[in-house]
Formats: structure tokens, sequence, C-alpha cells
């Protein structure tokens, strides 16, 4: 009776990386990966203002609210901090930073600045995955805009940032732009949800979608005229905010007490 021939066994990059793999590079990439995710929620509750602007807490609060234990958070709180989005004030525990108006408002000039930059570059190194990729959010944008929630739309405008970023190849940009995006998507947050909680976010998924597309296409001009149009709309966000939100949603410390 012949024996059974067997099939030899696939040996992939990734199988030899994972057998290489000490245990000590192991638990490095598990630890980063987990200051990662606390760093993303974390991030994501300063952004819809369950993390109140101006409001103060103990790293054991935050580590409650958040749901990770003591050393992601410490880690998410100091790159945090270093992004301006949390105070570190000793022996007084944290604060949520709050939104000063006058300082993002100058803050939008450079950020502008910045992004022009990036989609400049992202227009002309893309390569054909992150025109396919920019091309697959443009559609999706597209097919859900009806049902966009600001929450739903920021985890997206999260990828779309990345998405840009990797096509522009510059990583000295995103550690730049990262806090800046945090800061105007929690302006963007209150503006939709305070002000205009019924009027939908078409304008500025309009913005993203000529952005989206004029890169993948490389059209620079029509890149830079979605970012400019960007720009402007989230400046226009500020005057009604100023005018029309309660100073103690901006400010947690600024709320009377009764």
């Amino acid at each position: 009776m012949a024996r059974e021939r067997t099939r030899p066994k696939l040996v992939t990059v990734a199988s030899v990386e994972e057998k290489s793999e000490s245990p000590q590079s192991a638990n490095r990439r598990q630890a980063r990966n987990l200051f990662e995710t606390a760093y993303e929620k974390i991030e994501s509750l300063i952004i819809n203002c369950e993390l109140r602007p101006g409001r103060r807490l103990s790293i054991q609060e935050l580590q409650n609210v958040s749901g990770f234990s003591r050393t992601p958070v410490h880690q998410a709180v100091s790159r945090l901090a270093d992004d301006t989005l949390i105070i570190v004030r000793p022996r007084l525990g944290l604060q949520i930073a709050p939104i000063d108006l006058a300082r993002e408002r100058t803050l939008l000039r450079l950020r502008g600045d910045l992004e022009r930059f990036v989609v400049q570059l992202a227009t002309e190194r893309s390569q054909s995955s992150h025109r396919n990729q920019l091309l697959y959010m443009s559609r999706l944008l597209r097919e859900r805009r009806a049902s966009l929630t600001v929450d739903t739309f920021n985890v997206l405008d999260r990828h779309i940032d990345k998405l840009i970023l990797s096509a522009a190849g510059e990583p000295f940009l995103e550690h730049t732009l990262r806090p800046l995006h945090t800061i105007f998507r929690r302006i963007g947050w209150i503006h939709h949800t305070q002000l205009l909680p019924s009027a939908g976010l078409d304008t500025t998924i309009d913005c993203h979608l000529a952005i989206l597309e004029a890169v993948a296409n490389r059209h620079e001009d029509a890149a830079l005229r979605g970012t400019n149009e960007l720009i402007e709309f989230v400046g226009s966000m500020f005057d009604a905010i100023e005018r029309e939100v309660d100073p103690g949603l901006l400010d947690a410390s600024l709320t009377l007490s009764v």
C-alpha cells in the first residue's frame, strides 16, 4: 500500500516572524497595542465631551471611565499632555484642556497650512493602493451620508486622516497633525450637537468627498480647493459657538454651583 504523501507546510514571512519573535518582543508589542487603544479611547471621550472640557479628575477616575489599567492610561495621559489635550497638575491630578476659542482660531491657521501641504504631498506620492482606499472611503461616505451621526462620522474621519497622511509619506506630519485633528473634532462635535443637531453633516461630508476624490485622481488644485473649503467651514463655527454655547460647556470650571 502506497504511503500517502503529505503536502509541505506553507512557510510565510509572517509565520517566520511569529516563530522568531521573542517573548520580550511579543510583550512589548502587546503593551504598545494596549497603549494605542487606551489613547484612542480617551481621545474619543475628549472629542465627544464625555470628558468635559475643563473637568478635573484623577488617574484612577480616568481608569474607571476608560476601562483601562494604570499603565496604559499613564502612557496615554503622557501623550495627551504633549498634545495639549490634558493638563497634568502636580499633586492636583489632571484636567481636560478647556476650549479656548481664541487659541483654537489661531491653531486653525496652522492646521490649514499643514493640511494644504499634506494633500499636495498625498496627491504627488500616493500609490495605487492608497488611491483605491481613498475612492473606497468616498463611496462609503456617499452611501452612508443620510444615516451618519457625528460620532460615526468622526470614526470614518480618523481613518481618512490616517489614509491621507499615509499617502503623503511623511511620518513627522502625523505627530504634528494628530492633536490638531482632535482639537477640531471636538469643536465640530459641539457645533453639530449643540447648535445644529438636526442640520446634518452635508457640508463637512461634501468637503471631505472633494478632498478624497481629488487626491485619488491626482488633481492637486481641486484637493487644495476642498481643503480650503473645509478649513473655512470649521472657521465659521467659532462665532456661533462663542455667541450661543454655554461657556460651562467649553470649560467645566466656569460652571456655577447652585
